[in-house]
């Protein structure tokens, strides 16, 4: 859980790039419609760590991936490198839709993997709540994959 904020969290970044990225409508339209959803979705996962007395992750985490210290942390399941949001936050127009979406696309897929192995845990799928918010999830990210690979002409 504690994972899936700090993966959400670089999602609501990318989105708000977009109105300063772009004229696209249908991707500004996307674009809202995942900030919304994943900021959301974190507000739920806080409140849930909260009720249950765990800590809620540090700003610090949202790192993961830069290099700390001579180490360098393992980013999470499809979160985008430094090198790509630094392309992404110097992209304009088109090269800047294409590189959100194959990015979101990434970042979902990601998600979808981190969904995966919530329920391959012993006992996870037993909270009730935690069973119907990760079903949302796989189900709002598989659905927004199909509409960013459409956008892109891809073959869903």
């Amino acid at each position: 859980m504690k994972g899936m904020i700090m993966h959400h969290a670089q999602a609501v970044e990318m989105t708000g790039m977009i109105d300063s990225h772009t004229q696209n409508k249908d991707l500004l339209l996307l674009g809202e419609r995942i900030k919304k959803s994943q900021s959301s979705e974190i507000e739920f996962m806080k409140r849930w760590l909260e009720t249950r007395g765990q800590p809620l992750p540090q700003p610090s985490a949202a790192m993961a991936g830069m290099n700390m210290g001579g180490e360098r942390m393992k980013l999470m399941p499809g979160m985008l490198t430094t090198d790509q949001m630094i392309a992404l936050r110097n992209a304009k127009g088109a090269e800047f839709d294409r590189l959100f979406l194959k990015g979101m696309i990434q970042h979902h897929g990601g998600a979808l993997v981190m969904v995966k192995e919530m329920f391959d845990t012993a006992g996870a799928g037993q909270d009730a709540e935690l069973f119907n918010f990760a079903t949302d999830v796989d189900s709002g990210q598989r659905a927004e994959i199909r509409i960013m690979e459409t956008m892109l002409g891809e073959k869903p």
